[in-house]
């Protein structure tokens, strides 16, 4: 059995057989060279480990002669028990794997999707992004359905199909993505609310009292209201969880991830608020 195998290995070695299922699993391709740019071990040791991956789980990985890399084999079945809250962060931030994965090339899928408003939907999407927005996890993708750029919560992802060989429109590319490409620059500065302005000064280091933030639009909502960040015009949000005020609000006019923000109001309907009063 492999697990007891496992067991009779180094842990150097279960951690480098573990680095090959992860990179061939999630990545989709495995190459000699990774190996040994990862561990600093030599090319004939990094063969030898590859093999002996092989010897343990025959049919979990491929090699592509034309590619002259590995990848997914037809009957794949995991050796090792990955958390998925750690397979995330290691696709989004390297963790000593050197930088975060890049896509190489946009890939379609199809999926089953549940979403509060929609139920049940079956959409192609081209992903090419992770978010973590402080409670789950989502990608980022284009949405053939509704056509236009979208946040697909993982957790409510069903069926994935990778749809090998289904050409991706340039329309479709993270490039064409506003949301995505468009850059915020916030300025936080303590609540006026906050009788010691000085302490969230500090714990939030600032300089000249203010911390500044560049976020990409579309993840920008997300962290606002994980920090809690009064983004009123007039700061009218009152409670100790609001330690931060949004002072230049209208940086996020445009923003569709602004309507997450803890007391976000468009221009628009400040302007009609104005008028009623």
């Amino acid at each position: 059995m492999p697990h007891e195998q496992l067991a009779d290995l180094t842990q150097p070695q279960r951690d480098r057989l573990a680095f090959v299922e992860l990179r061939v699993r999630f990545i989709g391709e495995m190459r000699r060279q990774d190996l040994v740019a990862r561990f600093g071990i030599q090319s004939a040791a990094a063969s030898r480990d590859l093999a002996l991956y092989k010897d343990l789980a025959p049919g979990n990985i491929d090699y592509d002669g034309k590619g002259k890399f590995y990848v997914l084999g037809p009957s794949f079945q995991p050796i090792f028990d990955f958390p998925p809250e750690r397979v995330l962060s290691w696709l989004t931030q390297g963790f000593g794997d050197g930088e975060p994965m890049r896509i190489k090339a946009w890939v379609a899928s199809g999926i089953e999707y549940h979403s509060i408003s929609s139920g049940r939907t079956v959409r192609e999407i081209v992903p090419f992004a992770l978010i973590d927005n402080g409670l789950r996890w989502h990608v980022r993708a284009f949405d053939r359905k509704s056509q236009e750029f979208r946040d697909f919560v993982i957790t409510r992802i069903k069926r994935p199909v990778v749809r090998k060989g289904q050409p991706v429109a340039p329309h479709e590319m993270n490039d064409q993505d506003i949301q995505w490409t468009r850059i915020v620059e916030l300025e936080l500065v303590p609540h006026p609310d906050q009788p010691r302005p000085e302490i969230t000064e500090m714990d939030y280091d600032m300089r000249g009292g203010v911390l500044h933030m560049k976020l990409r639009a579309a993840t920008a909502g997300y962290i606002l209201r994980k920090w809690s960040v009064d983004c009123s015009p007039d700061h009218n949000l009152r409670g100790p969880e609001y330690r931060l005020w949004l002072r230049n609000h209208l940086a996020i006019y445009g923003v569709r991830s602004a309507v997450l923000a803890p007391g976000y109001r468009s221009p628009d309907q400040h302007r009609l608020e104005a008028e009623t009063d």
